[in-house]
């Protein structure tokens, strides 16, 4: 659920529906003037949306990022995101069935509500440690509402652009919900400079801008009113059911195998967030330097999504020179990554991590550095995993099972490892599975880039 992992949901879901936004009408209407001019401008439209998930997903990245979720027991904070993602894996199939009925609008404001709900049961929390069990279930209703809302988040992204709009609606979106992790981490960060624990005033500010984000679908157009800049009308796509959905994904894996090589990857691409925000940040850090680390690492995302990204897009460079190239800067930062951190690593345990360092203090500055190439590396895997799945394929219907393979398998992953967490596994081993399992995904990525990558995807490679 990161803003490059519940990003990575929503992206997937953008790249592999491609092809659905082309259903549109063709007759050409005359565009609104005025006020509705404005209103039901598709541009106008993509900023509330970037704003709903910037009030959701983005401050969910801002409050996990914290380590913890902010708490001081980390133990409720795994269990919740471990039901979470368990809900999540599941939900996804249901959800797309879910936004044919109710339009997605409804869909994305009943999405959006989880978000409220799991970050006031951080507060009940905060004031009753009892409430544990709450959380819990925030969590797991937390899953439901994500897979709503992404769903929604790409029927509505799908529907706004002309063809050769895709590209920058795309990137308005992104980098206003990405805002959202950054601005939450920075009002963390304020509230929080002279304190030792979270201050119920963050939680409620929390609360109260995932609130307003329940209420933008409210004031959204509806899709059928509206005109795209070709004077087309705007028809969202209907989504497959979870029959359908299942009876893709086999005929992907009968089709084109190779796809298993890129499930160790997809399997890791959120398992690193439990050591990164609980074990590491959460455990070494005081609350404040917890922020700030927080605040750094979701800029640092900016800055690795953008530099992969134009490595990946080198089109003066052959597709599979830059499929390989990639591939070494992902294996290059994960030894850099790893084996920096397991020199802090070796040094505590759970029972030895008493003292907390703060921001003033000499051993702060180098363990900061560390975060900051942990959230390269995020962007980086992320970005890159995306790209691996569009050069195997052109064809919207396999790279929107690809896409499910992807979501399912990420969820799956975080569910296990956060629930590892949640039961006190030696953070030592956490540490150790992360460094195996993100080298793992990159030597069985090798022969499927070796395979599959190709200067032009074939006609005989589109075949579901």
């Amino acid at each position: 659920m990161s803003a490059s992992g519940t990003s990575a949901q929503g992206s997937g879901r953008l790249s592999s529906s491609d092809g659905a936004s082309a259903i549109h009408s063709l007759d050409i209407h005359p565009q609104y003037r005025g006020f509705k001019g404005v209103y039901y401008n598709p541009v106008v439209q993509v900023y509330f949306l970037g704003f709903v998930c910037f009030m959701g997903p983005g401050l969910f990245n801002a409050l996990t990022g914290l380590g913890g979720g902010g708490m001081l027991n980390a133990t409720t904070n795994s269990n919740a995101n471990s039901a979470l993602y368990a809900t999540f894996a599941v939900a996804a199939f249901f959800a797309g069935s879910i936004n044919n009925v109710l339009g997605s609008r409804l869909t994305l404001l009943l999405g959006s509500t989880g978000y409220a709900l799991y970050i006031g049961s951080y507060l009940a929390y905060n004031i009753h440690p009892n409430a544990g069990g709450f959380v819990i279930a925030a969590g797991a209703v937390l899953g439901i509402c994500a897979g709503l809302l992404w769903t929604a988040q790409g029927s509505l992204m799908l529907a706004y652009p002309t063809e050769d709009q895709k590209g920058k609606f795309i990137g308005i979106f992104w980098s206003i919900f990405n805002l959202g992790g950054v601005v939450g981490a920075a009002v963390s960060l304020g509230n929080n400079y002279d304190n030792t624990v979270l201050s119920n005033g963050t939680y409620i500010g929390f609360l109260v801008l995932t609130g307003i984000g329940v209420l933008i679908p409210l004031l959204m157009a509806d899709p059928r009113k509206m005109i795209r800049s070709d004077g087309t009308r705007v028809i969202t796509p209907r989504h497959p059911s979870w029959r359908t959905e299942f009876y893709g994904l086999w005929i992907t894996l009968r089709t084109d195998p190779w796809i298993v090589l890129l499930f160790p990857m997809f399997f890791a691409s959120n398992w690193f967030y439990t050591w990164q925000f609980n074990d590491y940040n959460g455990a070494l850090f005081t609350i404040r330097a917890r922020a700030l680390n927080n605040l750094v690492y979701w800029l640092s995302q900016i800055l690795g999504s953008v530099s992969i990204g134009f490595l990946l897009d080198q089109r003066g460079l052959s597709r599979r020179f830059r499929a390989f190239s990639g591939w070494l800067v992902l294996f290059t930062m994960v030894f850099v990554v790893h084996i920096w951190s397991y020199f802090y690593q070796r040094d505590y345990t759970r029972d030895t991590v008493d003292n907390k360092i703060d921001i003033h203090e000499p051993p702060y500055v180098s363990r900061l550095w560390l975060y900051i190439f942990c959230g390269l590396l995020d962007a980086m895997w992320q970005t890159t995993a995306y790209w691996f799945m569009g050069a195997m394929s052109n064809d919207p219907a396999k790279l929107a099972n690809f896409s499910g393979f992807y979501k399912s398998l990420q969820s799956a992953g975080a569910a296990g490892i956060w629930r590892a967490d949640a039961v006190q596994l030696p953070y030592m081993n956490i540490f150790i599975s992360t460094w195996v399992l993100l080298v793992a995904g990159l030597v069985f990525a090798l022969p499927m880039i070796h395979m599959r990558v190709k200067e032009t995807t074939e006609e005989s490679d589109e075949t579901l």
